[in-house]
């Protein structure tokens, strides 16, 4: 179960020249959680997790890391972190073993641990028998199961995962998921950044969803969208032509309901009451399903992922 918090975000402020990246946000992250970010790209997720890293200044505003403060103790903050990065890193020169203990060089862990620790997580990540494959020969999917593995071989007291799955295909991104449901089982804590709200209700204990640099929501994933929207929501697209008396329907009864596009979606409704009246307008689809974290987005931003 989660416990005391591990990392502490306190008004936090970053600018690039006059572009305010991230706009005086709070957040705290549990020990044993996963903890996720979302929001689309050029929300501020990222400058968020350079700021954790010690890659990138704070502009303004304080983040601690099991207790060390950005800024000041950064060498000690590197040691305890684990992470991988949305742009791949690995070299491409070495196999899959050396990458690893040469990795693991860098935290001075003696050669025969680090050599039994990368066994072992290659094992995890059902990479072990690619062991001396060159990594121009592993697959995408491959390749970024090592760079998490890599990312653990410190044992790090929190792995910071950006963009863990993008560009991979559904089902090497399932296995991923998978893994990283392993992880969460082991006690290892995580925050990742995602624009994947499929990955965030899969594997995130608590999520903060972010838009233009500020926090708009943060909560349990489930939590949030029943909170919000209810359990489900109407999709409605109708004909071209019939936009207007699909307004004005809705406005008559009063229903509350947002637009992306030509498509309604349509929260917090009795659904019964609405979908033989909605089939009886023009339409080229109509569905009524469970609301989802996406939603969510439209619902407090105005616009889609």
């Amino acid at each position: 179960m989660p416990g005391d918090t591990i990392v502490q975000g306190e008004n936090v402020v970053k600018k690039y020249g006059g572009l305010v990246a991230v706009d005086h946000v709070d957040f705290a992250v549990k020990k044993g959680e996963c903890f996720g970010f979302l929001g689309p790209n050029g929300a501020g997720k990222t400058s968020v997790m350079k700021m954790i890293q010690c890659f990138s200044p704070l502009t303004s505003g304080a983040i601690t890391v099991d207790g060390m403060r950005v800024g000041r103790d950064n060498a000690k903050i590197k040691a305890a972190l684990g992470v991988a990065p949305q742009d791949e890193n690995l070299d491409n020169e070495l196999t899959v073993i050396q990458n690893l203990e040469i990795y693991a060089s860098y935290f001075d862990i003696p050669r025969d641990i680090a050599a039994d620790e990368a066994r072992r997580l290659l094992s995890f990540f059902h990479l072990e028998d690619k062991i001396g494959d060159y990594i121009r020969e592993l697959s995408g999917g491959m390749r970024r199961r090592l760079v998490i593995a890599r990312a653990l071989i410190n044992n790090p007291k929190l792995l910071i995962l950006d963009e863990p799955t993008t560009g991979l295909d559904p089902q090497a991104r399932r296995v991923i998921w998978r893994k990283l449901e392993g992880l969460k089982k082991e006690g290892v804590t995580m925050i990742l950044t995602t624009h994947y709200m499929e990955e965030a209700m899969r594997l995130c204990d608590r999520v903060v969803i972010m838009d233009k640099g500020r926090i708009l929501a943060q909560g349990a994933p489930h939590e949030l969208v029943n909170k919000t929207l209810g359990d489900s929501v109407i999709e409605f697209r109708p004909d071209p032509e019939s936009t207007g008396e699909t307004k004005s329907f809705l406005d008559l009864r009063q229903v509350k309901y947002d637009t992306d596009g030509d498509t309604f979606y349509i929260f917090n409704a009795d659904p019964e009451s609405l979908l033989d009246s909605l089939e009886k307008i023009d339409h080229q689809f109509l569905d009524n399903r469970s609301a989802t974290l996406e939603d969510l987005f439209l619902k407090i931003t105005g616009h889609n992922l």
